[in-house]
């Protein structure tokens, strides 16, 4: 039988025997031991994954999931540590503990990067969406379907090209498509609800495959009803005609204005939600925690919703930051500050340190299995 593939100067717990190994033994040396995990990441710190693989295509993925439930991943609220999984997409939404994760990480291959214009026939969306009033029920053309792990700026690109508008604000986005579904990502006055009709949808735990609309999946701001054990395979979007040379300005201004008003670097885009009526960067200004630094990690002074970290950082300094920036808006304006940003393998005492003060009120989502961007 052929072994998970091992580093050579490996000296992690991690490289020992693991539930997943049999189970998953068909993948062979795909299946790699003690990853490192930062360098997927944006903010690049962050430990290893015991288990980590790149699926191919739907029907690996399907094999997987069937192997992963048999194994008992999915069996009880609460699965022991080792049979936790976790999928990724691009990591600019991710902070992985320097602890790394003891049970498995997805990420999507190319095989789920596809692009591509619908017509009627082809859309998935097109029987169960009616068309608008005043509009066509011929209007398959301005269809993009988009697989998950398909660049959000190439996206926008592709849309653009194809004299179509309104994806124009996901060209500063380093994200993927499947991790803008299901935080409902957005810029510039829209989101992934202005132009979603729907999306393809693997169920880890069941194996059901199905179609499920947008109303379905009750977006609201950076929220969406998707399960941690659901994985978005491929989004479509409804866009309207537009002129591609209008198109490409509106592109250039947003690159413009992002380079201008947010920071390079390392970083994994806004760090905490707005809070209804506010900004989560003004308040992190008022509260004087411009440039608060913590070992590796700063918050921006280009930015103040933006945690910069240095290139031999540490998760753990992000953490700290983030709870020292909690604490002290709450201390200045009473509110409690939400993270965005997608926390995986911390402890319940780390992420405690996000709510102010020794409040019920969560500071970030109990579900700790988004398929982040």
């Amino acid at each position: 039988m052929t072994t998970p593939h091992r580093p050579a100067d490996s000296a992690n717990p991690f490289d020992s025997a693991h539930p997943f190994d049999s189970a998953l033994a068909f993948l062979g040396d795909r299946l790699r031991v003690d990853e490192p995990l930062g360098a997927l990441c944006t903010y690049r710190v962050g430990g290893a994954a015991a288990r980590f693989v790149v699926v191919h295509d739907e029907s690996e993925l399907s094999r997987i999931a069937e192997a992963l439930a048999q194994a008992g991943a999915f069996v009880g609220e609460a699965p022991q540590a080792e049979l936790s999984v976790h999928v990724i997409g691009r990591g600019s939404n991710l902070l992985v503990a320097d602890a790394g994760l003891p049970g498995l990480v997805l990420q999507l291959g190319d095989g789920f990067a596809g692009i591509e214009i619908l017509d009627s026939q082809a859309s998935e969306s097109h029987e169960s969406q009616p068309p608008k009033l005043g509009e066509s029920d011929q209007q398959g053309s301005n269809i993009l379907r988009a697989g998950a792990m398909a660049s959000l700026p190439v996206v926008a690109r592709k849309s653009v090209a194809a004299a179509l508008t309104g994806f124009e604000w996901a060209v500063g986005v380093p994200g993927s498509i499947g991790g803008a579904v299901r935080m409902n990502a957005g810029g510039h006055g829209a989101d992934m609800a202005a132009s979603l009709t729907g999306v393809h949808v693997l169920d880890l735990e069941t194996g059901e495959n199905r179609w499920v609309t947008t109303a379905a999946l009750e977006l609201g701001y950076r929220h969406s009803s998707i399960r941690s054990t659901q994985l978005v395979l491929h989004a479509e979007l409804h866009l309207a005609s537009g002129d591609r040379a209008l198109g490409e300005q509106r592109l250039a201004e947003i690159v413009s204005w992002r380079r201008e008003h947010q920071p390079g670097g390392h970083n994994a885009g806004s760090v905490f939600r707005n809070p209804p009526g506010d900004s989560a960067g003004r308040l992190i200004e008022a509260a004087n925690c411009r440039g608060l630094r913590v070992g590796s990690a700063e918050v921006s002074t280009k930015h103040s919703n933006f945690i910069q970290t240095d290139s031999d950082g540490s998760a753990d300094d992000v953490l700290e930051v983030m709870a020292q920036v909690v604490a002290q808006v709450g201390k200045h304006s009473g509110v409690q500050l939400r993270a965005e940003t997608v926390l995986l393998g911390f402890t319940d005492e780390q992420r405690s340190r996000l709510r102010w003060p020794n409040t019920t009120t969560p500071s970030l989502d109990d579900d700790s299995s988004e398929q982040a961007l």
